[in-house]
């Protein structure tokens, strides 16, 4: 039944890195359906869809059932939506698929895919059970891959797909190129900025500072902590220079944020400061440290950290993180 499928929408609601991780399943589909791909999506996951080649357009979506609740403002969707022939619904275990499900059943799409914990009835019209979290847990990755592989749709190429293009011109860099990305969106994954400056300075290597326009105040902060030399593009680069600048660099320093999974894309070595609020977003296929304090709330799913000590990523001592940095630097 999937064979037929021409016009595929690909629905994920969530951030940048999700989108990312999405990207190999995206293309089993394009490559074994020979499909035209919509991806409907966030404002921040719709950001990376120009550089991701396997995605032909992309519909923005403020979905008001995900984490950060805002009404959407496009009241003709349905109608935009009318024209697929099937949809994807691809959600971490944490999510629901069904409130997209509705949408794309009252928008009279005939094939409609997704994981679902409950019975989704006849809002689904291929249903794979959701295992997760109680009898297993995939990479995000894998998870999307599986779902591909439920309607026949595989590749052979399972890295994530992130092409910077030929014009995004950077400023002269120093060599080695050290990356430092100390943002992220939400709180319970942010290393302390005086964890981050004591790392830096143990490293002893002029580092490269990035950021959106919020974050310039958190990198000045760290910055003037710092003894070594630093340098800030922070609010200074759109998405294909930010992919440009991390494809150019030795190693890419920062959280379980967007960057992270823009570096697995493009090969280049992380050392992942990783937050434990789930356990399924680790770089990709990639040369990497994944840095973090073991504590009995692991696994909490929460933006904000619910005890307050933020001790899975406190805990990580300042000397690890120059050191896995050493490492990758020497290995690359």
């Amino acid at each position: 039944m999937w064979q037929g499928v021409k016009n595929l929408l690909c629905v994920r609601l969530d951030n940048m890195g999700d989108v990312l991780m999405t990207t190999p399943a995206i293309r089993a589909f394009r490559e074994t359906l020979g499909c035209r791909i919509t991806l409907l999506a966030s404002p921040s996951g719709a950001s990376v869809a120009p550089l991701v080649p396997e995605i032909d357009d992309v519909l923005v979506f403020r979905a008001p059932w995900m984490k950060a609740p805002c009404a959407s403002e496009d009241f003709g969707l349905m109608e935009k939506l009318k024209r697929f022939d099937a949809a994807v619904i691809l959600t971490v275990y944490s999510q629901s698929a069904l409130p997209a499900a509705y949408l794309c059943y009252l928008a009279g799409i005939p094939r409609r895919l997704a994981h679902c914990r409950e019975n989704p009835y006849h809002l689904l019209t291929d249903w794979v059970p959701d295992g997760e979290p109680a009898c297993t847990v995939r990479h995000e990755v894998r998870r999307q891959l599986d779902l591909a592989a439920a309607v026949g749709c595989t590749t052979r190429n399972e890295r994530l797909s992130f092409a910077v293009p030929a014009t995004a011109s950077l400023p002269e860099l120093p060599d080695p190129l050290i990356v430092v990305h100390p943002g992220a969106s939400a709180a319970s994954r942010r290393y302390p900025p005086e964890s981050y400056a004591r790392a830096l300075d143990l490293l002893g290597r002029e580092v490269v500072f990035t950021g959106d326009e919020s974050e310039v105040e958190l990198v000045e902060s760290l910055r003037s902590r710092m003894t070594v030399p630093s340098r800030s593009l922070a609010g200074k680069l759109d998405l294909a220079q930010l992919g440009a600048l991390i494809q150019a660099a030795d190693v890419l320093i920062c959280n379980n944020t967007g960057p992270a999974h823009i570096a697995a894309a493009l090969g280049t070595p992380v050392v992942d400061l990783y937050a434990l609020t789930n356990p399924q977003h680790t770089p990709w296929q990639v040369e990497s440290r994944v840095l973090y304090h073991d504590v009995p709330c692991r696994n909490c799913h929460k933006s904000v950290c619910p005890t307050g000590h933020h001790e899975c990523l406190r805990g990580v001592a300042p000397e690890r993180v120059a050191q896995a940095a050493r490492e990758l630097l020497v290995a690359a």
